[in-house]
């Protein structure tokens, strides 16, 4: 073989190398944007529910308006989020006004005897539930795409086109726990 034959294979090699790396970063970086819209998926059925559940426990326990109306502010800070970190900080408040919704209920034999009540509570947690498997999903194509940014050699090409690591969208450790669902 001719040094002109190495050079050809390995410049080859390089660009093949270079296209394949950058189609992963692409690929990684559109899951977790997927992933993302998964979670906005689930935000938005959320933020659906919680008007009813308002209006529901508002027929039952007029008085408790001030709460009422922390859980509607926490809903709109939520729908109004820009950035991951916006979004963790307003989800993480909006589950401890409806913690705290939840609560109060208890003092309203007939609110919890509700059927629209108890309807609202099992879509809130299945939609509690899709939310937190949602946020694992995203969480674990951003690992994968942070990973890959961050390691040598891809680094390279990674800040060459652009590519940066994504924020995980995080709890805090008040809203670690589902929001409670009792019957």
């Amino acid at each position: 073989m001719s040094i002109t034959t190495i050079v050809l294979i390995v410049l080859v090699a390089t660009v093949l190398w270079l296209i394949l790396t950058f189609n992963r970063f692409v690929a990684l970086r559109n899951r977790a944007k997927e992933a993302w819209s998964d979670i906005d998926v689930q935000l938005k059925r959320r933020y659906d529910l919680i008007p009813n559940l308002v209006e529901t426990v508002k027929g039952y326990a007029s008085h408790e308006r001030e709460l009422l109306e922390k859980v509607t502010r926490a809903r709109t800070a939520a729908m109004g989020a820009q950035t991951v970190a916006e979004h963790a900080q307003a989800e993480n408040m909006l589950s401890a006004t409806l913690k705290s919704l939840f609560a109060v209920s208890e003092n309203y034999p007939d609110l919890k005897a509700s059927v629209n009540f108890l309807e609202l509570q099992r879509e809130l947690r299945d939609t509690e539930d899709k939310i937190q498997a949602a946020r694992r999903f995203y969480n674990m194509n951003v690992r994968d795409l942070n990973i890959k940014t961050e390691s040598f050699p891809d680094s390279f090409i990674a800040k060459s086109f652009g590519f940066k690591p994504m924020e995980f969208f995080g709890a805090d450790s008040d809203a670690r726990e589902p929001v409670a669902v009792k019957f």
